[in-house]
């Protein structure tokens, strides 16, 4: 199979490329009932949505989504759910002169080998425009999760290249301030910074890598299916679908290397846990505590400074790219992580539903 489905009970199938005619999804396994119209889409595509800012690829689509089936009378009827969006702004003509030649750092080179044949416009199936679906996709998901389980998904911009926010140790993020800014950033006066960084970058024809944090409230203790099905290992692999991802943490991450277990474990109180170390999951299930994932998204390939390849001939060429693209993908990113994050809950909790819906609540419940 060529894996453009993504989940099991709540499978989210994929179409179309950056300069074709459409993008669409296909969702099977939708609970019936859940209330749903157009125009519950545009806000969260308006936030992964480029040309919304100077800071981003200039490229301005107007993501408007089509439901064309699944859905009678405002409310989702269990069948499957295919929604369409027009791609209105595609500039191919930018993409000529690399229909022959493989730019550095994108999957050109692979996309060949692989099938003998590729669509250069705009990355065509690899472009990061296909992500409008999952997030279009994910805004049912968020609905159904909010709605049943009073679950919450939130993400921000963690680092930008070198920037980190100036945040007191153990500060808590204000979601007001990370929305009130186009680079989903949680220090409201650091933004003239990155709006430098940005600008900078873009004068020298370069690029930076980023980091973003999501974190998943109100899931309930259960959700993952161990061994092979754990909550954290599809999370991961959820993400790491994501273009330009180069790294998933879960919880601590990659820093409980230098913890000690006495510091790792998190110690069980009666009302509550005393730390979350484990990023909500433990032995693949969630534990009830937040869940805490973060992503490391490479510096974007696609740069005006010339850089060195070969065309179709294996002949040594210098390569410029043109056209409008993201001096750092990551600020685009927010919510695409946040999507991925609500995607792998939404199909998690029903799969935990079908096998363990008779079994209650059990106590003790810690927290």
């Amino acid at each position: 199979m060529s894996s453009n489905t993504f989940g099991k009970l709540f499978a989210v199938t994929t179409f179309g490329e950056s300069h074709g005619p459409a993008i669409g999804c296909v969702i099977d396994g939708c609970p019936p009932g859940i209330e749903l119209q157009s125009g519950d889409f545009a806000q969260d595509l308006a936030r992964r949505a480029t040309g919304k800012s100077r800071y981003t690829s200039q490229r301005h689509e107007a993501d408007e989504v089509e439901i064309l089936s699944g859905v009678h009378e405002g409310k989702t009827t269990g069948t499957p759910i295919a929604l369409l969006t027009r791609n209105t702004d595609a500039r191919s003509k930018d993409y000529e002169d690399l229909a022959r030649t493989f730019r550095p750092g994108h999957a050109d080179y692979t996309y060949w080998q692989k099938y003998g044949i590729r669509d250069p416009r705009g990355g065509g199936r690899a472009s990061a425009r296909e992500t409008t679906m999952r997030v279009a996709a994910a805004v049912i998901a968020k609905k159904w999760l909010h709605g049943q389980h009073g679950v919450e998904v939130h993400g921000w911009l963690a680092q930008m290249g070198d920037l980190v926010p100036d945040l007191p140790q153990g500060a808590g993020i204000d979601f007001e301030v990370v929305e009130g800014n186009p680079f989903f950033w949680p220090v409201a006066a650091q933004v003239p910074v990155l709006e430098a960084r940005i600008n900078a970058l873009r004068k020298a024809g370069d690029s930076c890598g980023a980091r973003v944090n999501v974190t998943a409230t109100g899931v309930p203790p259960g959700w993952g299916e161990p061994v092979y099905g754990k909550l954290d290992a599809e999370l991961a692999a959820a993400l790491m679908s994501i273009n330009a991802v180069k790294g998933v943490e879960i919880g601590a991450g990659f820093d409980s290397v230098a913890q000690q277990g006495s510091e790792h474990r998190d110690e069980i109180l009666p009302d509550g846990f005393a730390s979350n170390h484990a990023g909500g999951i433990l032995g693949g299930i969630s534990s009830g505590q937040d869940l805490v994932a973060s992503i490391a998204l490479k510096p974007t390939s696609s740069i005006p400074t010339p850089g060195r390849s070969v065309n179709l001939d294996g002949e040594q060429v210098e390569v410029r790219t043109k056209g409008r693209h993201d001096p750092c993908v990551g600020i685009r990113a927010t919510p695409i992580a946040e999507a991925m994050v609500a995607l792998v809950l939404m199909d998690q909790a029903l799969r935990h539903r079908a096998q363990c819906g008779d079994v209650g609540e059990v106590k003790p419940r810690i927290g």
